[in-house]
Parts: C-alpha cells; structure tokens; sequence
C-alpha cells in the first residue's frame, strides 16, 4: 500500500474534551470523535482515541498533525523548567524591568506576572557588542567554563541566552551555548529563536521558549515512544503551519497557541469553500469547554509579532487570537460584592459540569441544561447523559445566594457570559478598525452554537454560518495546516536601499526556508515563498509589515494611511526587519457539494419542548442535525441537536442548510 492510503488524524486538546478528525482517502469519507481530555497525562486521552480509531485495523499507518496544550499549561500555570539567564554584564534584570507599561493606568497596587527566571538563576557574562555589531568587549572563554560550572550548581534544567546585539553578532551566544549544550542544559539562545532588536521582547520570548520547550519535549517523546511504528507525528504551530517533533522540542515556544491556530486554519478553509461572491471576511468564534477564542479573516489570515501570553511578549509570527476564559465549563459564582461571576476559572473535564455527574458547581453547561437548551439523553450522541437535576441543584444554589429563582439565574448566567464573549469580539474588530456588520460569524467548537446568535445579534453581525464540523474543527484545520517556517532578521536599512541589495538579503533566507521545507518530504513546486518587510517613518516605535514588491515604498504609504489615518510621503522611511515565510502547501481533506432540496425540514424534527428565552418559556421544536439536507429551511425558535454540539436559534433568526452541510442562520432583530 502507498502512503496516499494511510490515515490523516487531527488532533486537538482542549480542557474538556480531546477531538479527533480522521479522513481516509481511500473512502473519502471524515469521521469525528470526541473524548474526555485526561489533564494530569493530556497523551492518556490522544492514545485511547488512536486505540479506538484502529481497533479494527490491520494498516496501523497514519500521519498524525497533534495540537498540543502542553505548552501553553505550562507557561499559563509556571509548571515550565527550573530555567537560568544569562544577559550581558549589567543587564541581568531586564526581564523583570520590561517596560514599565501599565496594565491598569490607574491602579496602584496592580500585580504584575512573576518572572519566569527567578533572581538568584539571572546570570552576567562580561562581553559587549555595538549597535553596529562591532565587539567593544571579547567573551573570554575561561568565563564560560566558569559560568557553565555555576549554573550546574544552581539545579537549573534549561538556560536563555539573550546578549545585547546578539542578533548582529551571534558569535558568543554561540559559545555559551556550546559550553552549556556539552553540559548536558537544554539552551535557548536569542539569536536562534528571534534575532531582531528590541530587547526585552527578544529575552522574554527566549526565555518562554527555554521555560516550555523541555516540558513539550517530554510529552512528544513520550507520545511518540507509544505511537505504532507506521504513526508519523507532527506538531501544529501559534502560526498556522505545522513542524516535526524535533522542531517543536527546541522551539516549544512556536506552539503556544497551537490548539487555537488550527481552528483559525479551519475557519479559513471552510470560508474559501464556501460557493460566494462575497470577499472572505469571517469573525471565528470558538467556544469550548474551558476557554473561547476569537479572531479575524479578512481575505486571509490575520497575522501579529507582538502577542503577550500570560503578560509576557512572545515575539514571533503567531496568528492573531484573543483568547478569555469562557467555556462551557466556565464556574458560576457570586463574588464578595453579592454580583454574578461567570469564569475564568473552569471545572475542566474532571469534575466537569455538575450535570456531567461529578461534580456540584454550577456552570455555563448547567445553565443551558435548566433553560432547556440542552436535550440530556441526546448530549455527545448519548454517550453522555447529562443529570437534569444535578445540574437544576448546582444553579439553584447560586440563586440562594442571590435570593434570586433558578431559571432567572441560569439566565443571568448566560448573559453574563454572552456579555464577556461578546466584550471578546469588540477587541478584534471594532477596537481594531473593523466594522463587524461586514463580517460573518463563523461558530466552532463544542458549546459555540448555543450562544452564536445572541452574540451576533449584539454587534449587528447579520450572519451566524455553523459548519457540520463545528464541534471539531481546529482538529480538522490541523489536517487543512501548511508546513510553514518563519525567519526574521533586523536590518536597520534607509527606505530608499537599492532593492538588489534587499533582494539579496531575503535570497538568503528565502534558500534556508526552501531547504528545511524540503527536508519535510514536500517537492519544490508544493513551496511557496512570502518576503516582507517591516517598515515605519523615522522616529517611529512600531512597524508595518509589507509585502515585498517593486512598489513596497508605495504600499508602505497606502497601508499606513488604512492603519493610521495619515501618511508622509515625504519623510524618511526606515526598513527594520526582513521577514520570509516559506510555506509547504498541503492537500486539505475535501468537502463534497450536495444539491439544494426541498426547504421543508419534517424528516429531521424530533419532538417539542419547553425553552427558555429571555424568561418566556417557548415550545420549540427539536431537529437532528444528521436528517437535515441541503435546502431545508428553519424558522426560530429551534433547536438542532448535533452529536458533538447543539445550536440555538431565537425566535426571530432563521436559518438554511447548504450544499456543503453548513448551518447559515439570519440573525433576526
């Protein structure tokens, strides 16, 4: 058999639930599945669903694209590696002096995240490099041997490397790296992981990437050590794309957001296949078990190099997610003011929900269990059958709290959640210059189209489009995810530089991303290489990334004049960094378009039953998602039950099935 017979498997972690997409391509066919995440060991859950996905095959191969949590646990809990620094002489405390930002303008007393490298592992090395790269002051040696001899001591497991100027003069990072490599020491090393100026942000994006990539490396080689010999694994990256394990080891911190990412990939994917005229602008909402994370399409992917994680930067191309602590598994409570609080703490998936049937808080679930949103016997297609009552006792108890009754409260529940969700969305269109009644609403994620239509109805958004994998689709981006690689570089170049001259430059580059490319077993017609550079006026702080053309000059003015309102053809222009992206194109898993039927639903109704809406009770019909065609038309109110989701329509939306099985609702007013 050939290796275009073998499995492709998408895999996503979340905090509830572990998904899993599996396309055959012999048979054409995408099957989805569902388990309970196991959080103390999130592999225990990835391999009992491979178990279930070949119990009954002979052929074990697979390619496997994983998008893994661990990371991102490990710097959001400061569960990383016992991590050392080693800084220029004088400049040890830079990680914790950042800069001096205000989170809160008006707080005095605000808390700022703890460093990652406590001050007793902050080391200094006396050497010194210009601005211009010339060494003033030569690394000695002997003063490595001696530095390497202290961190052993000190009990530390990985070290960062970050030196003034490094990115122009790497050469003695190189040398402690190579003393402290020899030592054993996993090493992170600034002019490897972002050679760009702008020091704080370099030394906090190396020292997440030394603080998390051992903890990452442990996982993948206890993953792979348990893999069939004929399972390849590879790992989906904060930037869309997907790497080898190796890779992903000694660069942890490219997959910080690697769940997220691959939602963000499906959501672009199912826009691109939709039959329209429209321009691709979707807003991805994805509402999980544990968090909700939106972002933004605007004809492609929306790209940043300044995310901050948990308060610290991390300076690498990452797809731009905003991510709240949201889910379905979001705690309900009543704060020391007597107010509701929904989230950001999570019941996760043990003990889950009260309604799962473990545990007693009350939670978002819970709250659309008691409003009747939810069928229990229908829940996860009946492998979970949700405790009505438990989950009535977890709200009511809040409602005591409150002196309040219970549906009012489960109702409160929901709209204290909407109204975070909703807050959530404003951050990546209105407060970024988008306009979000030109957008759709694209709805993921296992809890997304209970509250998708309420959500838009608050912006004005006009559609809500829920595809049929909705409850699984960053799983399934994962399969739809590129090989992707980006390399950077500071420059510091006038505007008006020869373009031969930057050419060259991104030459480079653009043959160092071909060649790892390749080495990922894609063929040279399948890589597709982006340059770009980083542009802004002189006496600017911040840059706009362009593409390279004949014309970048031009497209500078005419980009900056859409961000910020005003451009200067006139004045100097300085060019910061060179950027090259080489991208392995892949072969995403196909949807098949159906013919448009007939408008009338029956077939799928399953029975009537009472819901709330904004405190009216309403008889509303209930609809299997698995009996709805292409063509058929619903009027709200309704409920369709999917066996990985449910979707809520409101009395004044209705919705339509198209070729491609997506749910497209019309949110009314």
């Amino acid at each position: 058999m050939d290796n275009n017979s073998k499995l492709r498997i998408g895999i996503d972690i979340g905090g509830t639930f572990t998904d899993f997409v599996v396309y055959d391509p012999l048979s054409k066919q995408i099957n989805t599945f569902k388990l309970l995440s196991t959080p103390a060991n999130p592999a225990l859950a990835v391999l009992a669903g491979l178990n279930q996905i070949f119990s009954d095959r002979s052929d074990k191969r697979a390619t496997i694209v994983h998008g893994s949590t661990v990371a991102t646990n490990a710097l959001l809990e400061y569960k990383g590696a016992r991590t050392a620094l080693v800084s220029t002489e004088g400049f040890k405390d830079i990680l914790q002096i950042g800069r001096q930002n205000r989170p809160s303008l008006y707080d005095l007393d605000v808390s700022l995240p703890d460093p990652l490298v406590s001050e007793d592992l902050r080391f200094e090395v006396p050497e010194r490099v210009l601005h211009t790269g010339e060494v003033l002051k030569d690394l000695d040696s002997a003063q490595v041997q001696a530095l390497t001899t202290i961190i052993q001591e000190c009990g530390a497991e990985a070290v960062a490397i970050c030196l003034l100027f490094s990115f122009l003069h790497p050469e003695h990072e190189n040398m402690i790296a190579h003393s402290l490599r020899a030592a054993g020491f996993f090493v992170s090393v600034s002019s490897e992981i972002m050679p760009e100026f702008r020091e704080y942000e370099r030394c906090s994006t190396t020292v997440v990437n030394a603080y998390v990539s051992p903890i990452l490396g442990k996982y993948l080689t206890y993953l792979e050590g348990a893999l069939e010999p004929g399972m390849h694994l590879s790992v989906m990256q904060s930037n869309g794309g997907a790497i080898q394990p190796e890779e992903a080891r000694q660069a942890g911190v490219r997959c910080i957001l690697s769940g997220p990412a691959g939602g963000v990939v499906g959501c672009e994917y199912i826009g691109r296949s939709l039959i329209s005229k429209e321009p691709l602008r979707l807003i991805g909402f994805d509402m999980g078990g544990t968090s909700t994370d939106v972002s933004l399409i605007d004809g492609s992917r929306q790209i940043t190099t300044e995310a901050m994680v948990s308060g610290h930067p991390i300076h690498l191309p990452m797809l731009n997610i905003h991510t709240i602590g949201a889910g379905g598994g979001s705690i309900a409570r009543v704060d020391a003011g007597g107010a509701l609080r929904v989230g950001p703490e999570s019941t996760g998936a043990d003990p889950g929900p009260a309604c799962y049937g473990k545990g007693e808080i009350a939670t978002i679930t819970d709250a659309n269990v008691v409003l009747g949103r939810l069928a229990p016997e229908l829940f996860l297609g009946g492998k979970i059958h949700l405790d009505a009552q438990r989950a009535w006792r977890a709200v009511e108890s809040v409602g005591k709290e409150l002196n309040m009754e219970t549906t009012r409260v489960a109702m409160g529940i929901i709209q204290v959640a909407n109204a975070h969700m909703e807050r959530a969305l404003r951050v990546i269109s209105v407060e970024r210059g988008w306009d979000p009644r030109t957008f759709t609403l694209l709805s993921f994620g296992g809890a997304g189209g209970l509250h998708a239509a309420d959500l838009a109805r608050g912006l004005g958004i006009p559609k809500v489009l829920i595809p049929p994998l909705a409850s699984t689709l960053s799983a399934y981006g994962m399969l739809a995810a590129d090989v992707i690689k980006d390399y950077s570089q500071t420059v510091m170049l006038p505007g008006d530089t020869r373009i031969m001259k930057l050419s060259a430059l991104l030459a480079t580059m653009a043959h160092r991303g071909s060649t790892e490319v390749l080495a990922e077993g894609l063929a040279m017609q399948d890589i597709q290489l982006e340059r770009s550079l980083d542009m802004r006026y002189h006496g600017q702080s911040y840059e706009l990334n362009i593409p390279f053309t004949s014309s970048f000059l031009a497209a500078f003015h005419q980009e900056h004049q859409a961000s910020y309102g005003y451009a200067k053809p006139d004045a100097k222009i300085e060019i910061v960094n060179l950027r090259v992206r080489a991208i392995g194109k892949s072969t995403p898993p196909p949807f098949n378009v159906k013919p448009l039927g007939d408008s009338n639903p029956e077939k799928a109704f399953l029975e009537t039953r009472p819901v709330v809406y904004d405190h009216d009770v309403v008889p509303t019909p209930f609809y299997k998602a698995d009996s709805l065609v292409p063509g058929n038309r619903l009027k709200g109110p309704a409920v369709v039950v999917r066996s990985d989701t449910t979707i809520l329509l409101n009395p004044s939306d209705q919705a339509s099935v198209d070729g491609l099985d997506n749910i497209i609702i019309e949110v009314g007013q």
